[in-house]
């Protein structure tokens, strides 16, 4: 009974949190001047939903789609890399210093050159989510990698195992809880990626939307913007989750109470 209770509690949670928060966002918006142009009503922002439903689902499919392109490209470039800068110490000496320089560089700098290479538009959107996703990817890929028993390996070599064998049969099963780590990391980044490239270089998608409705300054549609991009993230945060948890059914870090 105990436990059926705290499963109840642990699904309701989530909702009890979004209904706070709407509360307090209403009862906020009640005591500020000009709400509807500083902080409108939940009540605003619905409607403004329901009035731009179409632009807002042409646009927010736009941005799906770009999010998810980097993503995927993140997860093939990212996987390849971290495995070899995991496996190989002179890769991980050679590339790791100019990936964490990259990573450094704040990727709105990154958009002049974008759109003198590609025009505005899905390139720009997709590449901006690819570069904020890899880093994640590779770093905890390695780190997977990395945290092999080194009794484990020893038992593997006594049996006659080579460096390739040990990866594939210890190094990469260790590494799938890290690797889904990132990906749940990786996969908000990649729509904080395409809605900022939206903002800047494209005619269509969330960003593009919520930068046109900012210039007529209609503030609800703005907040409906996040509110659609929050939701997609959210949708794509617990679809990782829901695959980490058949991959790795078998470790105990894929499988956190609190997921």
């Amino acid at each position: 009974m105990n436990k059926t209770w705290d499963r109840s509690i642990n699904r309701a949670m989530p909702w009890l949190a979004i209904a706070l928060l709407l509360l307090v966002w209403q009862a906020a918006s009640s005591l500020v001047k000009n709400s509807s142009l500083t902080l409108p009503a939940p009540t605003l922002v619905a409607g403004a939903m329901i009035k731009h439903h179409d632009a807002i689902l042409s646009n927010a499919l736009q941005t799906l789609f770009t999010s998810l392109l980097g993503f995927a490209i993140a997860v093939v470039v990212g996987v390849f890399i971290g495995l070899a800068i995991g496996i190989s110490v002179r890769l991980y000496k050679g590339l790791y210093p100019l990936l964490v320089a990259f990573n450094a560089v704040p990727k709105v700098a990154l958009m002049p050159l974008l759109v003198l290479w590609f025009g505005i538009g899905s390139v720009p959107a997709t590449i901006l989510a690819f570069s904020l996703a890899v880093f994640p990817i590779i770093v905890n890929v390695a780190t997977g990698l990395a945290s092999i028993d080194p009794e484990m390996e020893d038992v593997m070599r006594s049996l006659g195992a080579n460096r390739f064998e040990i990866i594939t049969k210890v190094g990469i099963p260790a590494m799938m809880p890290f690797l889904f780590a990132s990906f749940k990391i990786a996969i908000t980044l990649a729509f904080v990626g395409s809605v900022l490239s939206e903002t800047v270089a494209a005619n269509n998608g969330i960003g593009f939307l919520m930068q046109e409705a900012s210039a007529r300054f209609d503030v609800s549609l703005v907040f409906a913007g996040l509110v659609v991009i929050a939701a997609m993230a959210v949708m794509a945060y617990a679809i990782c989750i829901v695959i980490e948890r058949r991959v790795t059914r078998w470790s105990r870090h894929g499988t956190q109470r609190h997921h």
